[in-house]
């Protein structure tokens, strides 16, 4: 599976943990509430954050701040009050609890999703 690939929201949402532990990109997936449900272990390792510190908590207000802004987190808040999907890819950079990173952030949500997803692409 690879990050650009078109269909992915509809593959990660048929994937189990073990099955996007397996993915060579970060993946990040929380739900409509904003708490963390979905985190595997390539962005584990990469953040340096493990699942219990991240999983159940809030994505823009307590594990990545750094997206808590206009870029990330208002383009979620976009889609989900138009009912329109969201599928796009900026460049970003990672400055929570790490050096800056430089990353391709890809941001997935669908209206009838149970879950949306950040995908993070180190360089």
């Amino acid at each position: 599976m690879q990050f650009e690939q078109p269909s992915l929201l509809a593959e990660l949402q048929r994937m189990d943990a073990a099955s996007l532990d397996e993915l060579p990109f970060g993946v990040i997936g929380f739900d409509a509430a904003g708490h963390v449900c979905r985190y595997n272990a390539f962005e584990s390792r990469a953040a340096g954050l493990t699942a219990a510190q991240v999983l159940g908590r809030p994505l823009f207000t307590e594990v990545a701040q750094c997206m808590n802004n206009f870029l990330v987190a208002s383009k979620f808040e976009e889609a989900a009050a138009a009912g329109k999907p969201l599928d796009e890819t900026v460049p970003f950079v990672l400055t929570w609890r790490m050096k800056p990173t430089k990353v391709q952030l890809r941001m997935l949500f669908a209206p009838d999703a149970p879950v949306r997803y950040i995908l993070l692409q180190r360089a």
